[in-house]
C-alpha cells in the first residue's frame, strides 16, 4: 500500500522544511509485500511506529562561504545534502521524535530524518 504523491494530490502544496519527513501512519497489522510489519505490542511498548513517507524536505543545509561576488545567482546561495528517505518508502521511526499534525482531517507525523530507524523501498535493486 505505498502512498505516492501525485500531481493531483492535495498535499502537493505542502512544503517540508530541512531534514524533516512527512509520514502517514500505516495500520498496525499492515504487512508489506516483503513481510515486514511491527506487531501492535511493539508499537505500544517501544514507542516505534511505521508509516509511508509522503514528502521530504530538501535535506541538510550546507553552509556556503560568504563571498561578495555579484555574478553569483540566487540559486548558489544554499546547497543541501539530500535525505535518504524518499516518497513512497516505508519508514520505521521513533515516535518520541515525531510531531503529530492534522491536515484536511487526516493524521500525519513530521519527523526529522534522525528519528528514522529503517526504510523499506519498493524498487528493484
Amino acid at each position: 500500500m505505498a502512498i505516492h504523491l501525485t500531481p493531483d494530490n492535495r498535499l502537493k502544496k505542502l512544503i517540508v522544511i530541512g531534514d524533516r519527513v512527512l509520514i502517514k501512519i500505516s495500520k498496525p497489522d499492515e504487512r508489506t509485500v516483503s513481510g515486514l510489519y511491527l506487531p501492535h505490542g511493539v508499537q505500544e511498548k517501544e514507542k516505534v511506529q511505521q508509516g509511508y513517507v509522503i514528502k521530504t524536505g530538501p535535506g541538510y543545509a550546507i553552509p556556503v562561504p560568504v563571498e561578495d561576488e555579484s555574478w553569483r545567482g540566487e540559486e548558489d546561495q544554499v546547497k543541501y545534502v539530500p535525505l535518504q528517505a524518499k516518497e513512497g518508502d516505508l519508514a520505521i521511526f521513533l515516535l518520541s521524535g515525531a510531531t503529530e499534525v492534522i491536515y484536511e482531517n487526516e493524521k500525519y507525523f513530521i519527523i526529522p530524518q534522525s528519528a528514522i530507524l529503517m526504510l523499506e523501498r519498493e524498487e528493484d535493486l
